[in-house]
């Protein structure tokens, strides 16, 4: 074991005793002053700046981008971009420093147009057959539901065009590491719920490790020390396995909502080393596409393109 991956696996001891004499201070009247309930956490804190130097001096001076496909096809929206800020998820932990968020935002279907009314013959009776709704406008595709204060405090995935779409080999590859077996959670996309989400699921997930925070992923092996991570996968939907060998635009699971992540959506990283605990980001490029910056929406598997979208109020995807 690295010294990285002790102190990664410390770093995740000290703050379960941490938790434990909380519980304990709160529950009784423990056996140990009250300040020795912070120095677990304090020490948790210390490990966790030490394990991310290197991360953080590569990310100073970081290596070219690696140029790779999209992992995705259609239309969706880059959330969370290192285009924007490094790190892009606001730590370097995990090799996420130059990981990307994507959501599902396919383009409405055009109102349809009414037909001209023919003239009336005389003595004939109006139509009052069944038709449009009201407006007559019927709108097809799935829209991203936007993000509410208090109500709805949960949606279910199905409501979240992203959810199954397809996963993409990025590159010929070998598959590392693949895992399926967790729960897609409900949507985290409401006030209430995103305050339980960053107090507590956070916390508790950040404890259980690397499975916790991506939920199912798989790890794709490039070459040349080079990593792709596909996280938050759809419960039971891999179609590859360990050691298996990949190609480019190969489909490899379905977009979930397991993890630590507030809806169903991408998120995509290139890293260093298999093992998140100890991998550090590596720059990326999408063929044809770039890097798509927060807000930006672009088109893969098709004509390719970028633009930004208005901002829907919607809250950016973990």
């Amino acid at each position: 074991m690295s010294v990285r991956k002790a102190a990664m696996v410390m770093y995740r001891v000290c703050w379960i005793i941490f938790f434990a004499m909380v519980v304990l201070s709160l529950a009784t009247r423990p056996p140990f002053p009250y300040w020795l309930t912070w120095v677990p956490a304090a020490v948790a804190i210390a490990l966790a700046l030490a394990a991310g130097r290197r991360a953080r001096s590569a990310a100073t001076n970081p290596r070219p981008a690696v140029e790779v496909d999209p992992p995705v096809a259609g239309r969706w929206v880059a959330l969370n971009s290192p285009a924007d800020k490094v790190p892009s998820h606001g730590i370097h932990g995990y090799g996420q420093t130059y990981a990307i968020d994507i959501v599902a935002e396919p383009e409405p279907e055009p109102e349809p147009q009414p037909e001209p009314k023919a003239e009336a013959q005389p003595g004939a009776k109006p139509d009052t057959g069944v038709g449009a709704g009201k407006g007559g406008a019927v709108h097809g595709g799935l829209s991203r539901p936007k993000f509410r204060y208090l109500w709805p405090v949960v949606r279910r995935n199905r409501h979240f065009p992203a959810f199954g779409a397809p996963l993409l080999a990025v590159a010929d590859g070998t598959v590392v590491h693949a895992s399926h077996g967790r729960r897609d959670h409900l949507s985290r996309n409401s006030g209430p719920a995103l305050i339980y989400l960053m107090l507590i699921e956070a916390s508790v997930r950040d404890v259980l490790g690397p499975g916790g925070i991506v939920g199912n992923h798989l790890v794709l092996d490039l070459g040349d020390g080079t990593y792709a991570m596909y996280a938050h996968l759809r419960r039971g939907s891999l179609r590859v396995r360990v050691g298996e060998e990949v190609r480019a635009g190969q489909m490899l699971a379905e977009c979930g909502n397991s993890g630590n992540s507030t809806e169903p959506h991408v998120h995509f990283q290139l890293m260093d080393d298999p093992d998140l605990d100890v991998a550090v980001g590596i720059p990326f490029t999408w063929r044809g596409i770039g890097l798509p910056a927060n807000g930006e929406a672009f088109t893969a598997g098709g004509a390719a393109g970028r633009r930004p979208v208005p901002d829907s109020g919607a809250i950016q995807a973990l």
